[in-house]
């Protein structure tokens, strides 16, 4: 019979090996846990001093004689200054700069005057101020802003007004006279030589007055037809009241045909309008007109004569940075035909001198 005594003891465990697994973490020792807590809890708590403030290895000092690394090594509070003021002035002046070449120039036209008619009624009646489309048009191809000028009466009794051309030459770049009636021989001091050739006394004193304004302030001016004649005028010269009357060898200027009329003319020699045009040998112009520059007035020169009979076609004053008078229309010449001489050189120059006396 066998012995069967160890059946009823608990089994053995075995003893733990040597390198525990990675998979299971060595027991606590439960025993020595307790006992160092219940001898923490024993003992009284000690007391610690306070920690020492930081005291930096180096102290950082800033010395009033140290310059920073932007500063110029003979750098002064003066030159920094004037450095910042330089700067501040060029921002400005390229700012106004910019506003002053971006602008659109403003050019101011001359008006037309239809004086009343003795008994008429409606607008027949009434003193009219207009403007002929085609010089605006030429004017405005140029992207410019384009102004009639109307006549003004600081002495008005039912619309009195404190505005006065001048106000017009100070805000405007630029001054066209556009064509119309004759100038009137009373204004170049001659009396007319015949009834229908009495021209237009009151848009004289209205137009030379303009001119006047403009000239002073140093704006350019361009005349057109009876402009180039006033022109003249201004400036002391006088006039052929009738080209046909007063010069019989010339050549027809004026006939029913009125803007399909049409001459050569020549630039003399020096001109600034035979520099413009160098390559133009006979250049083809409208005619519209029966008076013409006779004397010249001072300090004009002549740009233009037509060939054959030498009527002063173009005039310039030479004292001036920009004031021309042109014989023929200009604004008619697209209309007319290529044959005609493209003017608008002319019209760039006109403006380009508007630009650079604006300021």
């Amino acid at each position: 019979m066998s012995d069967k005594s160890d059946s009823n003891l608990p089994p053995a465990v075995s003893a733990p090996s040597e390198t525990p697994t990675p998979d299971h973490n060595p027991p606590l020792n439960t025993a020595a846990t307790a006992a160092n807590t219940a001898e923490s809890a024993a003992e009284p708590p000690v007391a610690r001093a306070p920690a020492a403030p930081y005291v930096p290895a180096a102290k950082i000092e800033f010395s009033k004689g140290s310059a920073p690394a932007w500063q110029l090594p003979d750098d002064t509070p003066w030159k920094q200054t004037w450095r910042v003021f330089s700067a501040r002035l060029q921002s400005l002046s390229d700012q106004v700069g910019r506003r002053l070449t971006q602008r659109t120039l403003k050019i101011g036209v001359s008006a037309r005057i239809f004086h009343p008619e003795a008994g008429a009624r409606g607008l027949q009646g009434k003193t009219l101020q207009y403007l002929e489309e085609s010089i605006a048009q030429w004017v405005m191809s140029r992207d410019v802003l384009v102004l009639m000028i109307p006549t003004v009466n600081t002495n008005g009794l039912l619309h009195p007004s404190k505005i006065r051309l001048r106000d017009y030459a100070k805000h405007l770049d630029g001054l066209v006279l556009q064509g119309g009636a004759d100038v009137a021989p009373q204004t170049y001091s001659q009396t007319a030589t015949r009834p229908e050739w009495i021209g237009d006394s009151a848009r004289d004193m209205y137009e030379l007055e303009l001119l006047h304004e403009f000239v002073e302030a140093g704006k350019p001016v361009l005349g057109i037809c009876r402009g180039c004649q006033l022109i003249n005028v201004a400036f002391g010269g006088t006039l052929y009241q009738d080209i046909a009357s007063d010069v019989p060898d010339a050549k027809p200027h004026v006939n029913d045909l009125y803007d399909s009329h049409r001459h050569t003319i020549q630039f003399p020699s020096g001109s600034s309008l035979a520099s413009l045009f160098a390559g133009q040998t006979a250049p083809l112009v409208n005619s519209i007109h029966h008076q013409a520059v006779r004397d010249l007035g001072r300090d004009l020169m002549i740009e233009a004569v037509s060939e054959g009979d030498n009527i002063v076609e173009a005039v310039r004053h030479t004292k001036s940075r920009f004031v021309m008078g042109l014989q023929w229309h200009p604004e008619f010449h697209r209309a007319g035909g290529s044959e005609l001489l493209d003017c608008t050189p002319i019209l760039d120059n006109f403006l380009r001198a508007a630009r650079e006396t604006r300021f």
